[in-house]
């Protein structure tokens, strides 16, 4: 028997580059909101409250404030230490009149206007407005403490926008999915065109439906396997391409997740082959001899 008529045997190439843009499309778009996600934690990490003291505080006074501000639930750690930084109204002084260029000495002489400060980073858990007014009040309560402030509505307005992209990145992968399924499908079909005659020839032999419909599915693994290593292999190259020219994307790589969408675009290749296939065998199976030169 020629390999043209093995059973199973079907097109290589046209199943496996389709599957292989369609998982690279898939794959991109699991990238694209990695990236998104890392983004939002990163900026929740440095949200911050400016805890600004009382003047004329003593040194073991501002180390109580601190100890203070410390064992607050809301407040991130890294690596076990709380992440509060001092600065000085000498150093916000300084710090002013670079950014703004205007020396306020000339106005108010050699006073310094400024006061101490605590910056405080807060857990993502609490990145909403409602949240970080619920701690704004609370840390004014501690006694050394004049003000709290934060950058107002910054928070629920980076939240809606954060919100909007994952929406939009869904419904997009959604309908990828589907247009995808229904091509992949179409193309394993028409693969599997020139073998209907042989399908029904097995059958009036007496082969059963399992045995004829192992050897297409395990093709349509493979094809799909292929497919899915080819669009990793892709996808990791256009991640380095995209490294090297678009500055600070390092920061936003988690090699991890990274791994884990790559065994997952493969995975999902050798699925949507092995159940395209089989959906395609079965419409060969179930067809009367009339229907099969249609």
């Amino acid at each position: 028997m020629s390999k043209s008529k093995q059973l199973g045997n079907t097109p290589n190439l046209l199943v496996i580059v389709s599957l292989t843009i369609a998982l690279l499309l898939i794959g991109l778009c699991g990238l694209l909101t990695l990236n998104a996600h890392k983004l939002t934690e990163l900026i929740k990490q440095n949200v911050e409250l400016q805890v600004y003291l009382e003047n004329d505080l003593s040194t073991s006074k501002l180390d109580s404030v601190f100890k203070e501000i410390a064992k607050q639930d809301f407040v991130l750690l890294k690596e076990g230490s709380p992440q509060i930084n001092f600065i000085s109204k000498d150093v916000a002084a300084k710090k002013f009149v670079e950014e703004s260029g205007e020396d306020y000495t000339k106005l108010l002489g050699k006073s310094n206007p400024l006061l101490n400060l605590y910056t405080v980073k807060v857990k993502p858990e609490f990145f909403n407005e409602k949240s970080l007014l619920a701690l704004k009040t609370r840390v004014e309560k501690i006694d050394g403490v004049h003000e709290v402030s934060y950058v107002e509505n910054f928070v629920d307005s980076i939240n809606e926008k954060i919100s909007k992209v994952y929406i939009i990145l869904s419904a997009f992968v959604a309908l990828l999915l589907g247009i995808i399924l229904i091509l992949i499908n179409n193309t394993i079909k028409l693969a599997l065109y020139s073998q209907r005659f042989l399908i029904r020839s097995m059958q009036l032999v007496g082969a059963t439906n399992q045995f004829i419909r192992k050897p297409f599915i395990v093709k349509g693994a493979l094809q799909g396997l292929t497919g899915g290593l080819i669009a990793a292999t892709l996808l990791v190259v256009a991640q380095q391409v995209a490294l090297h020219r678009i500055e600070g994307l390092a920061a936003l790589q988690e090699m991890d997740k990274l791994v884990m969408l790559l065994v997952i675009i493969i995975i999902l290749g050798v699925l949507i082959g092995a159940m395209s296939t089989f959906q395609s065998v079965e419409r060969y199976l179930h067809k009367s001899l009339d229907d099969l030169y249609k």
